[in-house]
């Protein structure tokens, strides 16, 4: 009975890996060209008539882990962090509405044939985040991952998810005259997503800049087309480093890959937040538990959101406060982000 129950699970995955690429290939085809219920962008007619006086000084393009059921719904323990940036980056807008595991930008709980299932397991999934069903949504969401690091039907997915992101940022203001920076900030599968679509949005006269909290990252095409990528990583993070073994072209064997090229060429750089785990305590949302020796007394998340206001300060993207305090004379100038972390490829 053991080995039924494993050979059907075996077979139930393997028709489920194989069935993962469909939905975006079923886009390609011109089955389903409707954004889900937050695609929609207004006429650029409409967006020409706004200035610069208008629009934020920046964009960040929040793409969720594999966690996520829709735009607007992720696991808990995100949204407090969130909160937080926002706080910390009053002139950046923040956008959440994009679902990077579906190319429509459709939620599992939106338009599809089983969104009363997902929304089921949703209400199961706040009642007890540990629950068993909750898998499903992870299992579903990795698969569109390892969609969009395939060579084959990557460019597909990620080209339907940069579409997406930009009707998003279209919605919320962005004026691609204005040339204003883009900054996709993705978290576990949401990195290796977010440097797919990355291929795509480097057609738009901004910089394009990624942010990677634990990501499971490919040797993707896309890094080449990038501004810069930082990829932030905890040493207790088993996921995030398996896109350095999965995949051949993040090999040192491989100097020629999209990777290796954007290391030599010093595109990417890698920091050590340090004891961070994936999930649960520890994990780089953690709001509560704090930093075992810190001097600041920060927390997890905190210490999250500090580095990448580090990151965009020294991009000029932002003004640190601590640096114009500490800019008054007889006080020390605010420690650089090479000064607080150890950073492999550090270009800064």
């Amino acid at each position: 009975m053991i080995t039924y129950l494993f050979i059907g699970i075996f077979l139930l995955f393997f028709m489920t890996a194989a069935l993962a690429p469909l939905e975006s290939l079923g886009w390609w085809a011109g089955w389903s060209r409707e954004a889900g219920k937050k695609g929609g962008a207004p006429p650029l007619e409409m967006e020409s008539e706004k200035t610069d006086a208008d629009e934020p000084d920046f964009y960040v393009i929040y793409l969720s882990g594999i966690g996520a059921i829709s735009g607007d719904s992720f696991p808990e323990e995100e949204y407090p962090f969130l909160r937080g940036l926002e706080e910390r980056l009053p002139t950046a807008k923040i956008i959440t509405d994009v679902y990077p595991y579906s190319v429509t930008n459709n939620g599992l709980t939106g338009q599809r044939f089983f969104a009363n299932i997902w929304k089921q397991i949703e209400k199961m999934r706040f009642k007890n985040p540990n629950s068993v069903l909750s898998l499903l949504v992870n299992l579903r969401n990795a698969l569109q991952m390892f969609v969009s690091a395939d060579r084959r039907y990557g460019p597909i997915y990620n080209l339907g998810i940069a579409n997406e992101i930009y009707r998003v940022l279209l919605a919320h203001g962005y004026r691609p005259e204005g040339k204003r920076p883009i900054v996709l900030l993705g978290w576990s599968g949401g990195g290796q997503i977010a440097i797919g679509a990355a291929s795509y949005l480097a057609a738009l006269p901004s910089p394009i800049y990624v942010i990677s909290l634990g990501g499971m990252l490919s040797d993707d095409p896309g890094l080449e087309k990038l501004t810069h990528l930082w990829h932030l990583y905890g040493v207790a993070d088993p996921l995030q480093a398996l896109g350095g073994v999965l995949y051949a072209g993040r090999w040192p064997l491989t100097p020629d890959s999209p990777w290796n090229s954007a290391m030599a060429n010093g595109l990417i750089d890698i920091i050590c937040l340090g004891y961070y785990t994936h999930n649960g305590k520890g994990n780089y949302f953690d709001m509560e538990t704090k930093l075992p020796n810190d001097a600041r007394g920060r927390s997890h998340g905190e210490k999250t959101i500090d580095t990448i206001e580090h990151i965009l300060a020294d991009q000029k993207l932002i003004v640190r406060v601590d640096n114009a305090a500490n800019s008054a004379p007889g006080r020390e100038a605010a420690p650089r982000l090479t000064d607080e972390f150890s950073i492999q490829g550090a270009t800064s």
